[in-house]
């Protein structure tokens, strides 16, 4: 018995028909720049003033990123632990009441249709967040069970608070004992009447947390948490800077790294867990779980395609780069960029097999272009084992004092 509940608000539009977030007022009044993009039919900022001074804010002070387009679902009732054990690769068991726990889901080939991060609120009672949209998988999946699932993507507005004087920021902001809550934990504040949820989850690869709160008490907790964040040099950033930092912190994005499996249109171009490296978010002791009997023919026979994080010569991002090995094609390059903060240049590639072992030594075929001239350079790179950025910052508990 599985029903959908309506979300409890409803997002506004603004004149150009594209959806705005409860921020939006803040978020308007701080983008200088005008520069706007489209998050899943949301209106939000590509950057706002200055994208390498917000991606320095985000590394050396505190960044704050308006996280309320992204897909949530609440998802709760009696089976709930067990629905969401049938439909995502990781073992839900494991994942205790106030805690987060990152996940992919398949089809039942074994191909990723999302990654995203389960809340445990409650017992049975979770919140599921997604970067695609992914209401009917969540039906389809549901038969069976019994099972409510709501999309409250409008009803829940958010914040990414993000760097090394974030956990001081929000504790000046009144939320005493922050400091406490370790990575992937969970805990509640009272706030101006209503609920804030705080969790220690953030896409930068930061010491970070992300702010959860009801729609109509979003501009006061953005003044709020802007005018306590002052002294420890707090600014908003866009996409464009989050961009730069995920990359630097080795996560991969959907839809750019690569594409949900129910939106391919030709065969082939989907990847299973293993082939995107996170391999070690599928727990094939579990009895059943969609895919499952597709990963463990995977597992037997060897895999497809490697996610290779790629160390590139020179300082020329190799976006949208063939990966060369001996002069032939072996692979495509997702995301690149380069990293200010590890000062290196960094590609995610798709390298077929049996290349991009760890040490294996490719070439990226880069194309760039400057005032109207296409140049094309042969970029030595080498694979490397982990992210170029991964500091201590992110996981001590309790945090430095910045």
């Amino acid at each position: 018995n599985h029903q959908a509940g309506r979300s409890v608000m409803t997002a506004k539009s603004d004149d150009t028909m594209m959806l705005t977030t409860p921020f939006h007022s803040r978020v308007k009044e701080a983008c200088q720049l005008n520069c706007w993009g489209n998050w899943m039919g949301y209106t939000t900022p590509n950057a706002y003033e200055d994208v390498e001074l917000e991606y320095f804010a985000v590394r050396n002070t505190t960044g704050v990123i308006d996280l309320s387009p992204m897909h949530k679902y609440r998802i709760s009732g009696p089976d709930a632990e067990a629905y969401l054990n049938r439909l995502v690769t990781r073992d839900v068991t494991k994942i205790r009441v106030g805690r987060v726990g990152y996940t992919v889901w398949c089809d039942d080939a074994g191909q990723v249709l999302d990654d995203g991060t389960i809340f445990h609120l409650a017992e049975n009672d979770y919140r599921l967040c997604a970067y695609a949209r992914a209401m009917d998988w969540l039906h389809w999946a549901a038969m069976g069970f019994d099972v409510s699932i709501e999309d409250e993507t409008a009803a829940v507005a958010a914040l990414a608070v993000q760097g090394p004087t974030s956990c001081a920021a929000l504790t000046a902001m009144g939320l005493s004992g922050l400091d406490q809550l370790k990575p992937f934990g969970l805990t509640e504040f009272e706030f101006e009447g209503e609920t804030l949820m705080v969790s220690r989850t953030g896409f930068t690869g930061d010491l970070g947390y992300e702010l959860w709160i009801a729609p109509h008490k979003a501009e006061v907790l953005w003044d709020r948490l802007f005018a306590a964040g002052q002294p420890h040099i707090i600014r908003p950033f866009g996409t464009d800077a989050l961009e730069m930092a995920r990359i630097e912190a080795g996560f991969l994005q959907a839809g750019v790294d690569f594409m949900p499996a129910e939106e391919v249109m030709r065969a082939g171009r989907s990847r299973s867990p293993f082939e995107l490296g996170l391999g070690w978010l599928v727990d094939l002791d579990k009895p059943v779980f969609n895919g499952r009997r597709a990963l463990l023919q995977e597992q037997a026979e060897g895999s497809r395609y490697r996610f290779a994080i790629l160390d590139v010569d020179g300082n020329k991002p190799a976006h949208h780069s063939f990966i060369l090995k001996n002069n032939k094609q072996v692979g495509t390059v997702t995301s690149a960029a380069w990293c200010p903060t590890a000062k290196t240049n960094v590609a995610f590639a798709q390298i077929e097999m049996p290349h991009g072992a760890v040490g294996e030594e490719l070439v990226a075929e880069i194309y760039y272009q400057r005032e109207l001239h296409w140049t094309r350079v042969l970029a030595p790179c080498k694979v490397i084992d982990a992210p170029v950025f991964n500091p201590s910052r992110r996981r001590a508990t309790p945090p430095t004092d910045f």
